[in-house]
Protein backbone atom coordinates (compact mmCIF):
# COMPACT_ATOMS: atom_id res chain seq x y z
CA UNK A 1 0.00 0.00 0.00
CA UNK A 2 1.32 2.95 -1.30
CA UNK A 3 1.06 5.51 1.35
CA UNK A 4 2.14 9.56 1.25
CA UNK A 5 4.99 11.61 2.59
CA UNK A 6 3.11 13.14 5.19
CA UNK A 7 1.81 9.61 6.60
CA UNK A 8 5.03 8.34 6.18
CA UNK A 9 6.50 10.89 8.05
CA UNK A 10 4.03 10.67 11.26
CA UNK A 11 4.81 6.92 11.26
CA UNK A 12 8.19 7.51 11.60
CA UNK A 13 7.79 10.39 14.47
CA UNK A 14 5.62 7.52 16.30
CA UNK A 15 7.67 4.58 16.10
CA UNK A 16 10.63 6.90 17.35
CA UNK A 17 9.01 8.18 20.20
CA UNK A 18 7.40 4.95 20.95
CA UNK A 19 11.42 3.89 21.40
CA UNK A 20 11.70 6.32 24.17
CA UNK A 21 8.40 6.33 25.69
CA UNK A 22 8.81 1.92 26.04
CA UNK A 23 11.96 2.32 27.71
CA UNK A 24 10.54 5.00 30.41
CA UNK A 25 7.70 2.19 30.50
CA UNK A 26 10.02 -0.43 31.73
CA UNK A 27 11.24 1.86 34.42
CA UNK A 28 7.88 3.43 35.95
CA UNK A 29 6.91 -0.69 36.86
CA UNK A 30 10.21 -0.34 38.74
CA UNK A 31 8.85 2.83 40.25
CA UNK A 32 5.62 1.91 41.34
CA UNK A 33 7.15 -1.03 43.85
CA UNK A 34 9.63 1.58 45.32
CA UNK A 35 7.24 4.58 45.27
CA UNK A 36 10.06 7.35 43.77
CA UNK A 37 7.87 9.74 42.57
CA UNK A 38 6.38 7.55 39.52
CA UNK A 39 3.88 10.70 38.66
CA UNK A 40 6.80 13.11 38.35
CA UNK A 41 8.14 10.31 36.07
CA UNK A 42 5.89 9.61 33.34
CA UNK A 43 5.28 13.72 33.43
CA UNK A 44 8.71 13.75 31.95
CA UNK A 45 8.18 10.48 29.65
CA UNK A 46 5.25 12.28 28.04
CA UNK A 47 6.98 15.23 27.47
CA UNK A 48 9.91 14.05 26.30
CA UNK A 49 7.77 12.21 23.77
CA UNK A 50 6.25 15.09 22.58
CA UNK A 51 9.55 17.00 21.54
CA UNK A 52 10.31 13.33 19.68
CA UNK A 53 7.40 13.95 17.65
CA UNK A 54 7.33 17.69 17.15
CA UNK A 55 11.56 17.48 16.39
CA UNK A 56 10.58 15.08 13.81
CA UNK A 57 7.30 16.74 12.33
CA UNK A 58 8.14 20.19 12.37
CA UNK A 59 11.60 19.88 11.12
CA UNK A 60 10.48 18.14 8.59
CA UNK A 61 7.04 20.97 7.85
CA UNK A 62 8.14 24.01 9.66
CA UNK A 63 5.35 25.78 7.94
CA UNK A 64 2.63 23.49 9.27
CA UNK A 65 1.02 24.69 12.97
CA UNK A 66 0.89 22.13 15.88
CA UNK A 67 -1.60 21.54 18.60
CA UNK A 68 -0.34 18.93 21.26
CA UNK A 69 -0.74 17.90 24.78
CA UNK A 70 1.95 18.80 26.84
CA UNK A 71 3.19 21.96 24.48
CA UNK A 72 2.54 25.31 23.82
CA UNK A 73 0.29 25.60 20.50
CA UNK A 74 1.47 27.22 17.65
CA UNK A 75 0.35 28.90 14.22
CA UNK A 76 2.16 27.89 11.14
CA UNK A 77 3.21 29.93 8.00
CA UNK A 78 0.96 27.25 6.52
CA UNK A 79 -2.48 28.31 7.86
CA UNK A 80 -4.07 25.53 6.26
CA UNK A 81 -2.27 22.91 8.41
CA UNK A 82 -1.48 21.82 11.35
CA UNK A 83 -0.74 18.64 13.49
CA UNK A 84 -2.57 17.38 16.08
CA UNK A 85 -0.61 15.75 19.05
CA UNK A 86 -0.96 13.20 21.62
CA UNK A 87 2.46 11.52 22.54
CA UNK A 88 1.19 9.25 25.77
CA UNK A 89 -2.84 8.41 25.61
CA UNK A 90 -3.67 6.27 28.36
CA UNK A 91 -1.26 8.53 30.73
CA UNK A 92 -2.70 6.52 33.82
CA UNK A 93 -2.33 3.11 32.60
CA UNK A 94 1.83 4.06 31.84
CA UNK A 95 2.04 5.34 35.57
CA UNK A 96 0.31 2.22 37.04
CA UNK A 97 1.94 -0.45 34.39
CA UNK A 98 -0.90 -1.53 32.08
CA UNK A 99 0.21 -2.36 28.96
CA UNK A 100 -2.58 -0.24 27.12
CA UNK A 101 -1.55 3.32 25.69
CA UNK A 102 -1.14 4.76 22.42
CA UNK A 103 0.72 7.55 20.50
CA UNK A 104 -1.95 9.74 18.79
CA UNK A 105 -0.51 11.82 15.37
CA UNK A 106 -3.06 13.28 13.01
CA UNK A 107 -2.93 16.47 10.51
CA UNK A 108 -5.70 18.50 9.40
CA UNK A 109 -6.06 20.37 6.17
CA UNK A 110 -8.61 23.54 5.74
CA UNK A 111 -10.34 21.63 9.25
CA UNK A 112 -10.80 18.20 7.95
CA UNK A 113 -8.55 15.74 9.33
CA UNK A 114 -6.77 14.02 6.54
CA UNK A 115 -4.51 11.33 8.16
CA UNK A 116 -3.64 9.66 11.32
CA UNK A 117 -2.07 7.01 12.80
CA UNK A 118 -2.62 5.92 16.24
CA UNK A 119 0.61 3.64 17.64
CA UNK A 120 0.36 1.08 20.62
CA UNK A 121 3.98 -0.05 20.73
CA UNK A 122 3.09 -2.38 23.10
CA UNK A 123 1.61 -4.31 20.65
CA UNK A 124 3.08 -3.35 17.85
CA UNK A 125 -0.41 -2.42 16.28
CA UNK A 126 0.45 1.11 14.16
CA UNK A 127 -3.35 1.94 13.22
CA UNK A 128 -3.21 4.64 10.42
CA UNK A 129 -5.20 6.19 7.82
CA UNK A 130 -5.78 8.66 4.73
CA UNK A 131 -8.86 10.25 3.76
CA UNK A 132 -10.17 8.08 0.85
CA UNK A 133 -7.68 5.25 1.23
CA UNK A 134 -9.27 3.25 4.04
CA UNK A 135 -8.29 2.49 7.41
CA UNK A 136 -5.34 -0.02 8.06
CA UNK A 137 -3.56 -1.60 11.28
CA UNK A 138 -0.19 -2.51 10.39
CA UNK A 139 -0.67 -4.12 6.97
CA UNK A 140 -4.20 -5.08 7.40
CA UNK A 141 -7.58 -3.66 6.07
CA UNK A 142 -9.56 -2.45 8.42
CA UNK A 143 -13.58 -2.35 8.69
CA UNK A 144 -15.69 -2.11 11.79
CA UNK A 145 -18.00 -4.92 12.78
CA UNK A 146 -20.87 -6.47 10.95
CA UNK A 147 -22.92 -6.95 14.08
CA UNK A 148 -26.71 -5.30 13.72
CA UNK A 149 -27.97 -6.37 17.17
CA UNK A 150 -27.68 -4.04 20.17
CA UNK A 151 -27.97 -7.37 22.79
CA UNK A 152 -24.58 -9.11 20.41
CA UNK A 153 -22.49 -5.59 20.96
CA UNK A 154 -19.91 -4.24 23.19
CA UNK A 155 -19.19 -1.30 23.58
CA UNK A 156 -16.50 1.78 25.64
CA UNK A 157 -16.28 5.11 26.81
CA UNK A 158 -14.34 6.86 29.13
CA UNK A 159 -15.77 7.28 33.39
CA UNK A 160 -14.91 10.32 34.82
CA UNK A 161 -13.06 10.01 38.02
CA UNK A 162 -11.85 12.58 40.42
CA UNK A 163 -14.74 14.72 40.73
CA UNK A 164 -15.12 15.48 37.39
CA UNK A 165 -18.28 17.64 36.33
CA UNK A 166 -19.16 14.54 33.56
CA UNK A 167 -19.86 11.85 35.70
CA UNK A 168 -23.74 12.05 36.10
CA UNK A 169 -24.42 12.15 32.41
CA UNK A 170 -22.05 9.32 32.11
CA UNK A 171 -23.63 7.27 34.73
CA UNK A 172 -27.19 8.33 32.65
CA UNK A 173 -25.62 7.35 29.84
CA UNK A 174 -24.64 3.54 30.77
CA UNK A 175 -28.16 3.04 32.66
CA UNK A 176 -29.40 3.63 29.32
CA UNK A 177 -27.30 1.69 27.38
CA UNK A 178 -26.35 -1.35 29.90
CA UNK A 179 -29.56 -2.95 29.69
CA UNK A 180 -29.71 -3.39 25.70
CA UNK A 181 -25.86 -4.61 24.73
CA UNK A 182 -23.18 -7.63 25.91
CA UNK A 183 -20.95 -4.99 27.85
CA UNK A 184 -19.46 -1.98 28.01
CA UNK A 185 -14.93 -1.56 28.27
CA UNK A 186 -13.54 0.97 29.94
CA UNK A 187 -9.61 0.58 29.06
CA UNK A 188 -8.78 4.11 29.64
CA UNK A 189 -7.24 5.55 25.89
CA UNK A 190 -9.89 7.18 23.61
CA UNK A 191 -7.48 6.76 21.02
CA UNK A 192 -7.53 3.31 20.59
CA UNK A 193 -10.90 2.94 21.73
CA UNK A 194 -11.80 4.51 18.11
CA UNK A 195 -9.20 2.12 16.76
CA UNK A 196 -10.73 -0.52 18.01
CA UNK A 197 -14.14 0.44 16.62
CA UNK A 198 -11.97 0.82 13.51
CA UNK A 199 -10.77 -2.39 13.84
CA UNK A 200 -14.06 -4.12 14.97
CA UNK A 201 -13.43 -5.21 18.14
CA UNK A 202 -15.91 -2.36 19.54
CA UNK A 203 -19.26 -1.85 17.68
CA UNK A 204 -18.81 1.56 19.27
CA UNK A 205 -17.63 4.30 21.46
CA UNK A 206 -18.39 7.49 23.53
CA UNK A 207 -17.01 9.57 25.57
CA UNK A 208 -17.69 13.80 27.04
CA UNK A 209 -14.25 15.98 27.85
CA UNK A 210 -12.26 15.20 25.34
CA UNK A 211 -9.44 17.20 23.41
CA UNK A 212 -8.87 17.11 19.86
CA UNK A 213 -5.66 15.21 20.32
CA UNK A 214 -7.69 12.43 21.98
CA UNK A 215 -9.56 11.47 19.20
CA UNK A 216 -8.87 13.49 15.76
CA UNK A 217 -6.67 10.23 14.49
CA UNK A 218 -8.83 8.00 15.92
CA UNK A 219 -12.00 9.87 14.13
CA UNK A 220 -10.38 9.47 11.03
CA UNK A 221 -9.93 5.73 11.48
CA UNK A 222 -13.82 5.21 11.96
CA UNK A 223 -14.55 6.86 9.35
CA UNK A 224 -12.28 5.52 6.82
CA UNK A 225 -12.95 1.64 7.96
CA UNK A 226 -17.03 2.26 7.33
CA UNK A 227 -18.24 3.67 10.36
CA UNK A 228 -19.73 6.65 11.46
CA UNK A 229 -19.07 9.71 13.92
CA UNK A 230 -21.60 12.15 15.36
CA UNK A 231 -21.21 15.15 17.78
CA UNK A 232 -22.80 13.79 21.22
CA UNK A 233 -24.67 16.66 20.86
CA UNK A 234 -27.02 17.72 17.57
CA UNK A 235 -25.38 20.63 16.23
CA UNK A 236 -21.70 21.18 17.73
CA UNK A 237 -18.13 20.28 16.42
CA UNK A 238 -16.70 17.46 17.84
CA UNK A 239 -13.42 18.75 18.19
CA UNK A 240 -14.63 21.47 19.49
CA UNK A 241 -16.99 20.10 22.13
CA UNK A 242 -15.04 17.51 23.38
CA UNK A 243 -17.89 14.74 22.98
CA UNK A 244 -18.39 12.03 20.53
CA UNK A 245 -20.00 9.63 19.87
CA UNK A 246 -18.69 6.47 17.12
CA UNK A 247 -19.61 2.74 15.87
CA UNK A 248 -20.47 0.97 12.87
CA UNK A 249 -22.94 1.83 10.32
CA UNK A 250 -25.94 -0.84 11.41
CA UNK A 251 -25.82 0.40 14.72
CA UNK A 252 -24.83 3.84 14.39
CA UNK A 253 -28.69 5.28 14.86
CA UNK A 254 -29.87 3.50 17.48
CA UNK A 255 -26.34 3.83 19.73
CA UNK A 256 -26.56 7.86 18.61
CA UNK A 257 -30.54 7.99 19.95
CA UNK A 258 -29.66 5.83 23.04
CA UNK A 259 -26.67 8.16 24.15
CA UNK A 260 -28.58 11.47 23.31
CA UNK A 261 -31.47 9.99 25.30
CA UNK A 262 -33.64 10.17 22.83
Amino acid sequence: MQTSANLNLMVKAARRAARSLIKDFREVENLQVSMKGAGDFVSRADTAAEAIIREELMGARPTYGWVGEESAAAAGADPTRRWLVDPLDGTTNFLHGLPHWAISIALEHKGEIVAGVVYDPVKDEMFWAEKGAGAWMNERRLRVSGRRQMIEAIFATGVPFAGRPTLPATLADLARLMPQCAGVRRWGSAALDLAYVAAGRYEGFWERGLHPWDMAAGLLLVREAGGMVAPLREGTDMLDSGAVVASNAALHETFLATIRGQ
